[in-house]
């Protein structure tokens, strides 16, 4: 990655859910009041915005794009499915979409299990919506499967370096 240090950056997402033990506003999210969300929504901050989970809205703002095309970088972002299908709706052939997968919704529950960051009906809802959001990786440019981490590190790497060198 080391590569591609220099022309990526990732976009901060915004979201409304409560921050995780460790978690930094402005660092693993932008964390917002419902109300400040919407009123953002409304005046027209968001490129993207979605209700990922019951009550719990995530998005991308306009002022973090922004933050990284002044920096001279590519934008990458880490969406839900249907905010990365807005995003390369919006900027077509200048993005590349990549939905990247659990080898199988099995290995995804025990990973979630492991990470001991949800509850019970939590990890039920994140499993639903996994198996919900599976059925849109056909709209993607490319699917990678998260199976090796390091594997599957390379993989984007080369993909994303193919797609900025292009001509």
């Amino acid at each position: 990655m080391q590569v591609l240090e220099h022309r990526l950056s990732f976009s901060v997402s915004a979201t409304t859910r409560e921050p995780r033990q460790g978690e930094q506003d402005g660092r693993e999210y932008h964390f917002l009041r419902l109300d400040d969300f919407k009123h953002r929504v409304e005046a027209g901050a968001f490129l993207e915005h979605e209700e990922v989970y019951a009550g719990i809205l995530y998005g991308t703002l306009w002022s973090e794009v922004e933050r990284i095309w002044a920096q001279g970088k590519a934008v990458v972002f880490d969406v839900d499915v249907k905010g990365g299908l807005n995003l390369k709706r919006k900027f077509g052939e200048q993005a590349m979409a990549v939905f990247l997968r659990p080898p199988s919704v099995e290995v995804l529950l025990e990973r979630l299990t492991k990470r001991s960051t949800e509850v019970e009906h939590q990890l039920k809802e994140r499993i639903a919506k996994a198996n919900y959001e599976l059925s849109f990786e056909d709209q993607y440019d490319v699917v990678v499967v998260n199976d090796v981490l390091e594997e599957t590190f390379e993989r984007c790497e080369t993909l994303v370096t193919e797609f900025l060198d292009r001509p």
